[in-house]
């Protein structure tokens, strides 16, 4: 999905853009009349294809985000501690969704480096009939300040709300954070 997108957005953008000048030169050396009305009209028909395709590159380039292979990659850079990763969701079609999982999830493992001891964190991504679930624990303890100071946890806070989601956190035994987010985001 994303080469089509850079295919289209190269090739199809670039011709439509130059479509749209051409028509806007050819405009700027005729008089008024019926072939500068047919100018204006061909110009807005080309303009209107334009950002119809430039919307469509965007969902292709949206939709092509996959959770899994993103998520993979965070366990992958993280070289704290040990990590166990347990993913279990089929596809997310809302991609406000996906991007807020890889947000929670890199501010956590962030959190962890920053403000623990850690020598092994799990990372559990499952879906549930009627949600996603994201749990992030770890087996440290704290160093230093209050996890609830941080401006991470708050982000975390205000973007899991945003999608009517559900966030908690513990810090008894170690870290844990704990992410429900429904699957029907009402608006």
């Amino acid at each position: 999905r994303n080469r089509i997108a850079r295919e289209i957005h190269d090739s199809v953008g670039h011709v439509m853009s130059s479509a749209i000048l051409q028509v806007g030169a050819l405009m700027a050396t005729v008089g008024d009349g019926e072939i500068k009305t047919n100018l204006t009209d061909l110009k807005g028909t080309l303009t209107s294809g334009m950002n119809s395709i430039r919307n469509s590159v965007h969902d292709l380039h949206d939709n092509s985000v996959d959770l899994y292979i993103q998520l993979g990659k965070l366990v992958n850079d993280f070289t704290f501690c040990s990590l166990d990763f347990d993913y279990d969701m089929g596809e997310i079609q809302d991609t406000a969704i996906i991007y807020a999982i890889i947000a929670i999830v890199k501010e956590a493992l962030a959190n962890i480096m920053k403000h623990t001891n850690a020598s092994h964190v799990s990372l559990i991504a499952r879906e549930h009939p009627g949600l996603y679930q994201v749990i992030v624990y770890d087996n440290g303890t704290l160093k230093g300040t209050s996890y609830s100071k941080g401006m991470g946890l708050d982000n975390i806070r205000v973007r899991v709300e945003s999608l009517n989601g559900i966030f908690n956190i513990n810090h008894d035994s170690g870290f844990r954070l704990f992410v429900s987010i429904p699957k029907e985001v009402k608006k």
